[in-house]
């Protein structure tokens, strides 16, 4: 089994000697057990929390490069006008704390996520054109997550002033 350690970040295709081709589900988990695109086995072994992304490679103990492939899963892509409507959509997807891709072609912009009726309910209330159909699902990484994968440290503080108030 090929043991794959370490993160390298988005890589060109000629740069790994093989391919690894996961659903979103799989991509999330750092300890997995899987057969590459050529038939070998491979073992993940890696930090968890980010998510392997399409084009991602991976290094093994050996030396040897696997990069990461989307598969293509079921999932729904919301079409809605450019600008506000948009924005309004993605707010409120994004509200739900789910997963969403973001992108666009020539039709315009574009909000994708996995099947879930009650955000299709939702996307169709803000005006949103559905289409159900099989694609790679890359989520957008999180707004602390470095290109790579690495996650930037945050802390939050919030001071809260009892004694201020507005006048309404």
């Amino acid at each position: 089994m090929l043991k794959l350690t370490e993160r390298l970040g988005p890589i060109e295709a000629s740069q790994a000697t093989d391919t690894l081709t996961l659903p979103y589900e799989q991509r999330v988990l750092g300890r997995l057990k899987a057969t590459s695109d050529s038939g070998r086995e491979l073992g993940l072994f890696l930090d968890r929390g980010p998510v392997l992304r399409d084009g991602e490679g991976l290094r093994a103990e050996s030396g040897e490069v696997v990069r990461i492939r989307a598969a293509v899963e079921p999932v729904v892509t919301a079409r809605i006008a450019a600008g506000l409507p948009l924005a309004r959509l993605a707010y409120h997807l994004g509200n739900r704390h789910v997963q969403l891709a973001l992108g666009q072609d020539a039709e315009g912009g574009w909000v994708r996520f996995p099947p879930d009726h009650v955000l299709e309910e939702l996307a169709t209330l803000l005006g949103a054109t559905l289409v159900h159909h099989e694609a790679p699902f890359d989520p957008e990484p999180g707004a602390y997550q470095q290109p790579g994968g690495h996650a930037h440290g945050h802390g939050h503080h919030h001071a809260h002033d009892l004694g201020h108030h507005h006048a309404h």
